[in-house]
């Protein structure tokens, strides 16, 4: 232990670690953050890294919004800020360090896009390449997916009575769930109830918009149709809430408008698209994989499919076809083509997409940032790399603040 510089006759070894821990020597002014996992899927921390440096910061105990914010608040010389495209740390980072440059992480916008294109190949059926279920069973498990979506848009008292009458034909819960997408448990639970039990409702605050729901089927019915205009007029009437809230309730009243006009798109599941050669059916993952790969980087085989999804699939042309202009914009390092981008991807009505697109738009100045900037999240996920293997090292036998102690610089002495 001497070799080490450390004594042991005063202190033990780990609260001698824990005392020279210590964080960087200058103020940090670039950072990224990241979340971690204390538990996968149940419990998360905050883990801060000095980007300019290469050094963790800090580590903190959870991923809470205060918790962020707090912590910018004492580090008012923070100028730039990288991050996930959680909402979380994007909320902390104005409020917490409304003075910093907000930096969305380029490796998640791709991955975002990706899940998009997925979702959209989706209805196509859910083959792979040596399929375990029939075309039939594929497209069969497609509707059950959609009828699970679409129950929940139906009213109450429309669910309610269709339960009732499938359950006066003998059918079991289990069967009912399987022709209306519903749980087997909540079907059972309103099997219970000789009317639609309520909703039990929080009272209605000053950052939902239905608080102003008046004023603001007025406004609607008085030809005021955009977002950005009612949400200025609802705050200037005291509403404390983000327009991503407000945009939700607007979409519901333009989805009804349209269900009014006329009747209701079926929707479609797709007929797979299959490789000319193998005759195999070409999977999402696949697809999604070959539409954002470049021509000049696609194997003879990937040209193929590539030309057979193009074929089967005019979705899947559009989506390459934005795919690659995206890539050139990422890597062109210029952002003055992206509202453009934008506009074509809402235009081309394919919902995973146009979603996508509209998330950009929300975020655009941390996505501008991504793309001229020349920071990103990539050091972050490195050093959580390093947590993992030290947190799985500790396991059950040390906390947090060893922990914290293990990833921060260590403070040598003579």
């Amino acid at each position: 232990m001497h070799r080490l510089g450390l004594g042991v006759s005063d202190d033990t070894v780990l609260r001698q670690l824990k005392k020279r821990a210590q964080d960087t020597a200058a103020p940090p002014t670039v950072i990224g953050i990241d979340d971690w996992s204390w538990r996968k899927s149940q419990t998360y921390g905050t883990i801060i890294v000095d980007l300019e440096r290469r050094v963790v910061i800090d580590v903190l105990e959870d991923r809470d919004v205060v918790t962020c914010t707090d912590w910018l608040k004492r580090h008012p010389e923070v100028e730039v800020i990288s991050r996930d495209r959680c909402g979380l740390y994007a909320q902390a980072a104005r409020q917490g360090a409304p003075q910093a440059e907000q930096v969305a992480d380029r490796f998640h916008i791709v991955q975002n896009l990706r899940q998009a294109i997925e979702e959209q190949m989706n209805l196509y059926g859910r083959a792979t390449g040596r399929a375990l279920l029939s075309d039939a069973d594929n497209i069969t498990a497609a509707v059950n997916l959609l009828k699970s979506r679409l129950a929940h848009r139906s009213s109450r008292e429309e669910i309610f009575t269709i339960i009732h009458a499938l359950r006066n034909q003998g059918l079991t819960c289990s069967e009912i769930g399987r022709r209306t997408g519903f749980p087997r448990r909540s079907i059972a639970k309103w099997l219970q109830f000789e009317t639609p039990p309520d909703r039990r409702r929080a009272a209605l605050k000053r950052t939902s918009p239905w608080y102003f729901e008046e004023f603001l089927s007025q406004s609607w019915k008085d030809g005021i149709r955009t977002g950005s205009a009612l949400f200025r007029l609802i705050r200037e009437r005291g509403y404390e809430g983000g327009q991503t809230h407000l945009q939700r309730l607007l979409a519901g009243w333009r989805r009804a408008e349209k269900q009014a006009k006329g009747p209701a798109v079926e929707h479609q599941i797709l007929k797979p698209v299959r490789d000319p050669e193998t005759r195999h059916a070409i999977s999402p993952v696949i697809a999604v994989a070959l539409c954002i790969k470049p021509r000049g980087k696609l194997t003879s085989d990937q040209a193929r499919k590539v030309d057979a999804l193009k074929a089967g699939s005019p979705a899947f042309t559009t989506m390459r076809s934005l795919a690659m202009r995206f890539n050139g914009i990422l890597r062109g390092r210029e952002a003055d083509p992206l509202p453009a981008w934008i506009d074509d991807a809402i235009e081309t009505d394919l919902a995973p997409i146009v979603r996508f697109a509209r998330t950009l738009n929300r975020d655009f100045d941390a996505v501008k940032n991504a793309i001229e900037m020349p920071w990103s999240n990539g050091q972050a996920e490195g050093q959580i790399n390093r947590l993992k293997t030290l947190k799985r090292a500790m396991y059950g036998r040390a906390g947090p603040e060893l922990l914290r102690a293990r990833m921060l610089p260590f403070r040598h002495t003579d």
